[in-house]
């Protein structure tokens, strides 16, 4: 791989052009230059949808829809961002198919993904997206029987 340098305006513009936390500058570059994705996207088109998948289809998530977790005491405040396949992105690339693992990434001990993770657009947590789409999978159930 090859290293280039660019001035402000042009990063500014990349920067324009990418999903936060999702892309990186060559990824937008190839995406403008009307190039395939390159392998490392490609192999993300392959693997097996992520736990978010179903709040994905629900349309309860969006991918680039960014998830915080603040650890006020702390003074930190942890992001990902939710891919297509239904993974979750954390800043230095790393993709995990569940809430709890990329959660443990951030802040080093066990803990629950799903109720920690505040989806930003939302403002609520994982789990109650996740108990918004059981419920209306359940509803659908109820209204399918004879």
């Amino acid at each position: 791989m090859h290293k280039i340098e660019i001035d402000d305006q042009v990063y500014a513009l990349l920067q324009q052009h990418a999903e936060p936390f999702v892309d990186r500058e060559n990824d937008v570059l190839r995406r403008l230059l009307g190039l395939d994705l390159g392998p490392e996207k490609a192999k993300e088109d392959r693997r097996p949808g992520g736990d978010l998948m179903g709040l994905i289809e629900a349309n309860l998530l969006i991918p680039g829809d960014e998830l915080i977790h603040v650890q006020s005491r702390k003074g930190r405040t942890h992001r990902a961002v939710v891919t297509t396949d239904g993974h979750l992105r954390l800043p230095d690339g790393s993709t995990y198919a569940k809430p709890s693992p990329a959660l443990k990434a951030c802040v080093g001990h066990d803990i629950n993904g799903w109720g920690q993770w505040t989806h930003v657009r939302s403002n609520e947590p994982l789990q109650v997206l996740r108990e918004e789409l059981l419920h209306r999978s359940e509803s659908v159930r109820r209204r399918s029987r004879p």
